[in-house]
């Protein structure tokens, strides 16, 4: 197939050629700005700056719901959408330009990956995934700030309020447990460092659960575009497009439904496996922090109680760790030393206690913020 005819499919329609000059100014700045937020990624500038700067670049028209700009690899060319400013082209290139850095091609110059993202000859693995890490790393680049947003029910804070939201929450979650460098190095040198990392802190089968569930969200958000896309074309109400529009609710609730079994499975995966290698007091507290301050990464909807539930859980049988160290039944036999006094640690066991069911993490937490 052509590259005009990939372009028609999609329903793109190229308007003009951006000049030589315009190009080589996106790739300047945009090679100086991931060398500067990403330093220790092996990213040279010089060389960026050159890969960059060969990209062709185009405005075009495009179909309502896409994405604002495009890489197309098999003409290593960027389309950004018409409406964009020209002013503003430079941030949504950022995105673009990290995918023309990512791909990974053979010798008859087909795609084999790009990223995070898999591509075989029947299925593609880890879209959704990578095109979160992406934006998270554009978002950063563009210094967007975090904002409080809404999606599908969903309530959470994110760095990039307008592009794959949700698909972020989750990679966000993902890089809290691995740490963001390896997430991110893993994404501009396409290579599975980031994979075997949170393989290792839960297993392999969850994190393809993980990514298969991410690709399902984006697939679901893309189907609802192409049916809006269908419904602005009917100029009157009929069986069909109330079908339509009932496959759209469909599609919503599954996402809904998928964000929120998939969070679930980020915090029990690796929280019930860190909770089983904790050893001594010091990781006691150390998992505590950790799994407390994961409410910062989460998404949030009216009846959803499983983050209190687990913490709440998790606690009492922190405290029951507590005791057999405290104790010396615990393995390993050699401990530190524990003061026979209460020690702040068991004081707040004691007072978690006292909870009655749907007590919110964020209030008792502020309550005993000093122990």
């Amino acid at each position: 197939m052509s590259i005009e005819s990939d372009l028609k499919k999609d329903g793109i329609k190229v308007i003009k050629k951006l000049d030589t000059l315009k190009v080589n100014s996106l790739a300047r700045n945009i090679s100086i700005k991931l060398c500067k937020t990403f330093p220790n990624y092996g990213l040279n500038q010089e060389d960026l700056f050159i890969k960059l700067s060969r990209l062709d670049m185009y405005i075009a028209q495009m179909p309502e719901g896409m994405a604002e700009a495009n890489y197309f690899y098999k003409n290593c060319s960027i389309y950004f959408n018409e409406h964009i400013p020209e002013s503003e082209l430079e941030e949504f290139a950022v995105h673009e330009c990290i995918h023309s850095i990512q791909e990974v091609k053979d010798k008859k110059n087909y795609l084999i990956r790009m990223g995070l993202c898999d591509y075989t000859e029947f299925k593609i693995y880890g879209l959704g995934l990578n095109e979160a890490a992406v934006q998270l790393m554009a978002s950063k680049v563009n210094n967007i700030p975090n904002d409080s947003v809404k999606y599908f029910g969903i309530n959470f804070d994110t760095i990039s309020p307008s592009y794959y939201p949700l698909e972020c929450c989750l990679a966000r979650q993902l890089a809290y447990i691995t740490g963001e460098d390896i997430l991110f190095e893993s994404t501009i040198n396409s290579n599975d460092n980031f994979k075997i990392k949170f393989a290792n802190l839960t297993s392999p089968k969850t994190f393809m659960t993980i990514q298969n569930s991410i690709d399902e969200i984006l697939e679901s958000e893309e189907e609802i575009i192409k049916i809006n896309n269908k419904i602005a074309k009917v100029n009157d109400r009929n069986k069909k497009i109330d079908n339509m529009l009932k496959k759209i609710d469909d599609l919503k609730r599954n996402i809904n439904s998928t964000f929120f079994e998939t969070q679930n499975l980020i915090i029990k995966s690796y929280f019930d496996n860190s909770f089983d290698k904790i050893s001594n007091l010091e990781e006691i507290e150390s998992y505590r922090k950790k799994l407390y301050h994961f409410k910062n990464y989460i998404g949030t909807a009216e009846g959803y109680s499983f983050f209190n539930d687990y913490y709440i859980q998790k606690m009492d049988e922190l405290e029951a760790k507590y005791n057999l160290m405290e104790s010396g039944n615990f393995s390993p036999n050699i401990l530190p030393t524990v003061n026979t006094k209460e020690s702040k640690i068991l004081i707040f066991f004691k007072k978690l206690k006292t909870l009655i069911s749907g007590t919110n993490v964020n209030e008792y937490e502020n309550d005993n913020k000093n122990i």
